[in-house]
């Protein structure tokens, strides 16, 4: 079950991705769930939202960008993060810089609603529901290591999702890099 105001399972289910002193990226942040966590793990957040009142209370904690990123230029230019953390967010023409600003070594995580959703409520529209596969698609020169899709039935509010933990390997030829499995 998830409470309000709880990081989600499925950060929690990926915390080898949380390491002190790494630099995260928290895309979409709101008013901070998220952000919050990733801060108290010790790590460098940067947190993006265009709600300008909701980012304000989170500024003792980290880099806080306000930024309409539908509508506006990408504000992170080239930037790299250790982490990248999406959650119930999708705006499909990002895809592409959300899985670039991956660093070598960086993970993924990301997950939203998924087609199914408009069945049982609210995001309804396609443009803000995940058709089968597609975050896989948009995690290609990733190397994935978990994914799900389908209806969760234990969440207070019980949706349709769609869940990736990725990462970007290292760039080092013949050096086998170990991930432990959530």
């Amino acid at each position: 079950m998830l409470l309000s105001g709880a990081p989600s399972p499925w950060l929690l289910r990926w915390r080898q991705a949380l390491r002190p002193g790494a630099t995260a990226l928290d895309l979409a942040c709101g008013s901070g769930r998220h952000l919050r966590h990733l801060a108290a793990a010790g790590m460098q957040v940067t947190g993006v939202d265009r709600d300008a009142a909701a980012l304000e209370p989170l500024r003792e904690l980290a880099e806080i960008i306000v930024a309409d990123v539908e509508a506006g230029p990408w504000p992170l230019a080239e930037r790299r993060f250790d982490l990248v953390l999406v959650t119930n967010y999708l705006w499909r023409p990002l895809l592409p810089r959300i899985a670039a600003a991956v660093a070598p070594g960086g993970w993924l995580i990301y997950e939203t609603f998924a087609d199914g959703q408009q069945t049982i409520g609210r995001p309804a529209r396609a443009e803000f529901l995940l058709r089968p596969g597609e975050l896989l698609e948009a995690c290609r020169g990733l190397r994935v290591l978990g994914y799900e899709d389908g209806y969760e039935e234990q969440a207070v509010n019980p949706r349709f999702v769609q869940r990736v933990a990725a990462v970007r390997e290292q760039a080092e030829p013949g050096v086998y890099q170990r991930y432990v499995l959530g």
